[in-house]
C-alpha cells in the first residue's frame, strides 16, 4: 500500500510542472472607478456647478487634496488579467464652476 501511495505521489508531481490549458485558474472581470456613457459626458457643459456635475456623473474617483478645484472620474475593466478598456475624465472649476473638461475618450 506504502508503495502505491508513493507512485501516486511521484506521478502528481511529475506533472505540477506542466500547463494545462483546461486547468488555468478562472481569473473575474474587474471593473474599477465611475463608468461613464456617451450620454453622460454629453450632459456636462461648463459653467454648471458642482452640485450639478455630481448629479449627472456621480461622486469623482479622485479628489485631489492638493488640487481641491480638480475633480477626476477614472474606470478600468480588466478581463482575464489584462486591461480591457479604460476611461479618464477630469473637470476643472473655479470657486462653483466648471470651466474646463479633459475628456480622454475610451479606449478599447
Amino acid at each position: 500500500m506504502r508503495i502505491k501511495f508513493v507512485f501516486v505521489s511521484l506521478l502528481l508531481a511529475s506533472c505540477s510542472g506542466l500547463s494545462v490549458p483546461l486547468l488555468t485558474p478562472y481569473k473575474m472581470d474587474i471593473r474599477q472607478g465611475n463608468y461613464l456613457t456617451a450620454e453622460m459626458r454629453s450632459q456636462i457643459k461648463p459653467g454648471m456647478t458642482k452640485q450639478q456635475v455630481k448629479y449627472v456623473l456621480g461622486t469623482p474617483m479622485i479628489n485631489d487634496v492638493f488640487h481641491g478645484n480638480r475633480w477626476d472620474y477614472v474606470y478600468r475593466l480588466a478581463q482575464q488579467g489584462e486591461v480591457v478598456e479604460t476611461q479618464n475624465l477630469t473637470l476643472y472649476f473655479e470657486g462653483d464652476n466648471l470651466v474646463r473638461i479633459v475628456d480622454g475618450q475610451a479606449k478599447k
